[in-house]
Formats: C-alpha cells, sequence, structure tokens
C-alpha cells in the first residue's frame, strides 16, 4: 500500500512539474511575441522620425495650404512610397491631428491605383485609437498602437508615428508606419526557433526532476520509519533550488534576445560572460557518488547555497559510507551543514563560505563542515535538547536540530567536536567508526 501511494506521489509530481513547466515556456514565449514586437515597433518609430525629418518641408507646406492632388501632393506621396518600399512594411503617411480624438489621413506613399484614382482620399479618418491620438495632440509625441484591424483595407498592423516638424520647430503634422502583423508574425517564428536551446534546457531540468525521484523511490525500498519525510524534505528543496535556477537562465535568454534584436552585440556578449559561472554551476550537478541519498543531499545543499550567494566546497572520498544507515547519514549531515547555511547568512556575500569534506578510511568515517561565521557562545551548552542561539520565533521549536545529530552520533559510538578558528570560522568533525 505504501509503495502505491508513492508510486501515486511520485507521478503526480512529475505530471505537475511538466505542467508548471509547460505554463512557464507558455509566459516565456509571449514574453518574446511581446519583445519581438516592441523591438520591431521602435525600430519603425526611428525609421519615422527619419524620414519625418527628411521630408521636403517647403514641397509639404504648400501642399498643407491647398490640399489638391497636385505636383505638390504626387512629389510627397512618391518620397513616401520609395520610403515604404525600402522599409517593406504595408504604408507609410502622413497624419493631420488637430483635435484630441480623431486622426486623418493626408498623403499615402503608396503608387497610384489608375483603375481608382479616388483611392486614399485626402482627409479621410484614420483608424489610429482615441488614446494615442490624444497623445498626439496635447503632447506632441511619438506614439506605438497596439495591434489593429482595418476593416476598409483588410490589414491587421501596428501603427507608429512621430510628429513633422517646421523651420521653427513647430508640429505641422505626423509621419505614421503601419507595420503588418505577417511581418511581426515571420520575425516571431524565426526568434522562437531560435530559442529551440532554451526548450532543450527545460526539457534537461525535467530529467533531473525525474531522475531525483526515481532515486528516491530506490532510497525508499530500503529505508522505512521517518526516512519518507527526511527525503520528500530534501527532494522539495532540491526542486526549488532547480526551478531558481531555471528561471533565472529564462530571463537571461530574454536578455541576451532583447540585447541582440535591438544591435547591442558588445552589450550581449558581456552578458554572456557574466553568465559563465551560473553555467558552470549547472553543469557541475551530478549524482554520481556511490550513496545515492549523500549525493541528494549534498547536491541540494549545494544548490541551495548557490542561491543564497554562499561559496561551497564539497569533497567526498570515493566510498559509499554504507556502515550508516542512509537516514541516519542524512539526518547528521543535513542539520550541521543547514546550521553552517544559516550561520553564514549572517554575514556580507563576499565572507559567506562553507567547506564540507567526507573521508572514508580503515578506522573511521570522518565528516568536516567549516563556515564562516561568529564564535560559538557556550560548547557545553550546545547539544542540550531545547537550546538554540538564534532567536525565538513564534510557532517553530528550536534546538532540536545538534541535539539529533548528537543522539544518533552515540548510537554508533561516534564523536562530534564544535570549535571556533581564528575567531572566524566555525568547524564541525563527526568521527564514526567504520566498524
Amino acid at each position: 500500500m505504501k509503495r502505491f501511494k508513492l508510486k501515486l506521489i511520485i507521478v503526480l509530481s512529475i505530471l505537475l512539474v511538466i505542467f508548471f513547466i509547460g505554463i512557464s515556456m507558455y509566459t516565456s514565449y509571449t514574453k518574446i511575441e511581446d519583445t519581438v514586437e516592441e523591438a520591431i515597433a521602435n525600430q519603425n518609430l526611428e525609421a519615422a522620425k527619419s524620414i519625418a525629418k527628411a521630408i521636403d518641408l517647403e514641397t509639404y507646406e504648400r501642399f498643407l495650404k491647398e490640399r489638391n492632388r497636385d505636383e505638390d501632393y504626387w512629389t510627397i506621396r512618391h518620397y513616401l512610397n520609395d520610403a515604404r518600399e525600402k522599409l517593406g512594411v504595408l504604408y507609410v503617411y502622413t497624419l493631420e491631428v488637430d483635435n484630441p480624438t480623431r486622426s486623418k489621413v493626408l498623403i499615402v506613399g503608396y503608387p497610384e491605383n489608375k483603375d481608382n484614382p479616388n483611392e486614399f482620399l485626402i482627409g479621410e479618418v484614420c483608424t489610429v485609437p482615441e488614446a494615442q491620438v490624444k497623445l498626439a495632440y496635447e503632447e506632441g509625441k511619438p506614439f506605438v498602437t497596439e495591434i489593429l484591424e482595418d476593416t476598409k483595407y483588410g490589414h491587421h498592423y501596428i501603427t507608429v508615428g512621430t510628429p513633422i516638424m517646421n523651420a521653427e520647430g513647430e508640429i505641422i503634422s505626423y509621419l505614421s508606419i503601419d507595420i503588418s502583423t505577417d511581418t511581426l508574425d515571420v520575425i516571431k517564428e524565426s526568434v522562437v526557433n531560435s530559442n529551440i536551446a532554451l526548450l532543450v534546457v527545460s526539457g534537461l531540468f525535467i530529467i533531473i526532476i525525474i531522475i531525483s525521484f526515481f532515486l528516491l523511490q530506490k532510497w525508499y525500498q530500503k529505508e522505512v520509519g521517518t526516512t519518507e519525510y527526511t527525503y520528500q524534505k530534501e527532494i522539495k528543496t532540491l526542486m526549488a533550488s532547480v526551478s531558481s535556477l531555471r528561471h533565472d537562465y529564462i530571463n537571461h535568454i530574454q536578455v541576451l534576445h532583447g540585447l541582440l534584436h535591438l544591435g547591442e552585440v558588445d552589450q550581449a556578449k558581456k552578458y554572456v560572460d557574466s553568465l559563465s559561472k551560473d553555467i558552470q554551476t549547472i553543469e557541475s550537478i551530478k549524482l554520481n557518488l556511490d550513496n545515492p541519498g549523500l549525493a541528494i543531499l549534498l547536491q541540494t545543499k549545494k544548490l541551495t547555497c548557490q542561491n543564497q550567494q554562499i561559496d561551497i566546497e564539497i569533497t567526498v572520498d570515493d566510498n559509499p559510507f554504507d556502515n550508516i544507515k542512509t537516514i541516519d547519514l542524512i539526518n547528521i549531515l543535513s542539520n550541521i551543514i543547514d546550521n553552517a547555511i544559516e550561520a553564514t547568512m549572517e554575514l556580507p556575500e563576499e565572507q559567506r563560505k562553507i567547506t564540507v569534506s567526507c573521508k572514508a578510511d580503515e578506522i573511521y568515517y570522518t565528516f568536516s563542515i567549516t563556515n564562516a561565521g561568529r564564535k560559538l557562545p557556550d560548547i557545553n551548552q550546545i547539544f542540550k535538547q531545547g537550546y538554540s542561539t538564534k532567536k525565538v520565533e513564534k510557532g517553530r521549536v528550536r534546538g532540536q536540530g545538534l541535539f539529533i545529530v548528537k543522539e544518533t552520533i552515540n548510537k554508533y559510538n561516534g564523536t562530534i567536536t564544535l570549535d571556533t578558528t581564528n575567531e572566524k570560522e566555525i568547524i564541525a568533525i563527526v568521527k564514526i567508526p567504520t566498524k
């Protein structure tokens, strides 16, 4: 019955992990889409500013006085059409913004349609939303719209607009560009395809978590009593740490794509260089010790330290440490390392350091945990039940960890010593006979 319940828990947990990773991937995809839209909109807004600055002001101002399809109109129209073709956008046109609710199209850069000479009438109401029209009218600022639909011409597009100013610096019109969603979709697809590596990383994290679950299942079959509780506690910490690393990695990928789309190649290179430490940390996650329980514990604590900006060094002899029950080994090391982490967290980041050593010879298993921290207040009292150097917190029982460690070590006729070196380091040494 217990085995069935454990398998059910494992299956449900895996499904939940896959479900939440799926949600995370969907969110990442949505963010990529938004980033692409924003990057393209900003790029075309800069193009609109360049076109507005280069327009023949004398010719355009003469057109504004007459507003007829005369020579001045066609000069500006050909100029705008040439810009449209070079940019590969839907439309490039000028707008009249003389009220806070609606704008009017003046000249659309498009080839003449002899079959329909009245196409693109001067003064036709434009589809730019009221919010952007109001911004342009009241503040004279550039604008970017959401995706719009033009039912008359059957287009879906984003519009950007920027002021056209005369020689005196007065706004006389607006220069707008419509970017088709078809163009956006092609670029989005290209960006998403380039993110296949992100999907692979997500898959690797799923595999790591699934392997951890199966290792726990195998481990559980050999242990009884309180083993299940202890392992669930450690695997939850492992999952939280891996999830945190994965979340950070996704954010890094999104930032890199944003920098590359904006053409900031040097900044992107510097950002990649800064990620080398995180990449080395992820590559170091290897559950290849002879004792799988010890492997999971140490890797969990390693990830926890990494997330808390604690420098941790771990050395383990090639030995299964099988003369100690795994549950007891976990209880001993977990409590001591957790205490070391809590003590180290009180220090500035640059001073946080923990060293863990697991050695074995013909006589003893020796476990040494050294951490930076303040001097221990009372060595003689620290192993007593209920004694704690930490502040009392409502609803939380303190002073049990080292008492349990001491009781467990006594079962194996072992010893534990705690000492402070140089007033800056605390070292815990556990010795347990191998026979």
